[in-house]
């Protein structure tokens, strides 16, 4: 019903592998989130994983748990990209001369820009303009997640979606929290590109995510 994103958390290369191993039978792609990671080799782990898989190197201001060096969390992007991973995630944030060069030189990657918001929804209006300033940039994918402090919220974020396909670009865009369940849920059925769901309740990556099994049951009940 939907293309399903299994985030892999975990802080060792040892248990990374494991996770990855146990999301190949759920995911349609896999995001190997490098910031939980005490050390990444990107080489080895790229090699085990069967899926479609999504680099991404977050930020603290944006959830993540990356706390370096800017310039050094982005040169993990860059040799991603050099490796050849299908996808690397990066936000619109980062500085706009580095993000321009990623998209103009990359090869086999698809880049995922993405924005994520966690105090609010932005109104319609402000979710356009910042679709627009993100398609302006070229990125194959973009990525826009705010939060939900009220159930309308959802609302709001789905109708990107219908906006995003009519100029044909590919979307990721629900809303994070308790609220913001129904979109992560729905998102996919609307047509966005994915959604994220986790191996279980310990090894989610942002409020509000489901386990792949809840989702999974959710959509079958839905057929």
């Amino acid at each position: 019903m939907g293309k399903l994103c299994v985030p892999i958390v975990e802080t060792s290369i040892e248990r990374a592998h494991i996770a990855i191993k146990e999301a190949d039978r759920w995911a349609d792609l896999i995001e190997l989130r490098v910031d939980y990671l005490r050390s990444a080799d990107l080489v080895l782990l790229l090699g085990s994983c069967q899926k479609p898989l999504i680099v991404t190197n977050r930020r603290k201001e944006e959830g993540g748990k990356y706390r370096g060096e800017e310039r050094k969390r982005l040169s993990v992007l860059e040799k991603a990209v050099d490796l050849g991973t299908d996808y690397v995630d990066v936000e619109l944030a980062a500085e706009t001369s580095f993000l321009k060069n990623l998209i103009r030189n990359r090869e086999k990657t698809q880049v995922i820009l993405s924005f994520h918001d966690f105090r609010r929804t932005p109104s319609l209006r402000e979710l356009q303009k910042l679709f627009s300033r993100m398609t302006r940039l070229g990125a194959d994918v973009i990525k826009i997640v705010p939060f939900a402090g009220a159930w309308e919220d959802n609302l709001t974020i789905l109708s990107l979606i219908p906006f995003a396909k009519e100029r044909g670009q590919k979307i990721v865009a629900f809303c994070m929290g308790e609220k913001g369940k129904i979109s992560r849920v729905i998102s996919p059925l609307l047509g966005a590109a994915w959604t994220y769901a986790s191996l279980d309740k310990n090894r989610n990556s942002a409020p509000g995510q489901l386990t792949v099994q809840e989702l999974k049951e959710i959509w079958e009940k839905m057929r």
